[in-house]
């Protein structure tokens, strides 16, 4: 039986565990037949769902580190990139006026 090539990455290195696939060059996990289009649902603070290219507003006061200034409620965000299978809970990645590139967590957001 021949496998599958990682679907993340690509690779040919797959081997199967019980009826888990999995990639050793990075990590991925999956079952046999899942395609890579069946992604995890993110939502917002109050449950909107998120998509790729949303305007976000942020909920709370949050700190940054090495800026003396943290980010205020009310921030508007544009043009989100949601992040799956993040090692951490931040799983959007956008830009910030006046703090540039960072990630945010979901659940300080919510969908403008």
């Amino acid at each position: 039986m021949s496998l599958p090539n990682c679907p993340k990455c690509d690779e040919n290195y797959t081997y199967q565990d019980g009826d888990l696939l999995i990639c050793p060059m990075c990590s991925h996990e999956w079952q046999d037949g899942e395609s890579d289009d069946t992604q995890a649902v993110i939502k917002d603070a109050v449950g909107n769902v998120l998509q790729d290219g949303d305007a976000v507003t942020v909920i709370k006061d949050l700190k940054v580190k090495g800026s003396s200034t943290p980010i205020k409620v009310g921030t508007k965000v544009k043009s989100i990139r949601l992040i799956y299978d993040a090692p951490d809970d931040h799983d959007i990645d956008c830009k910030i006026d006046g703090f540039g590139a960072m990630k945010l967590k979901s659940s300080v957001v919510k969908k403008a």
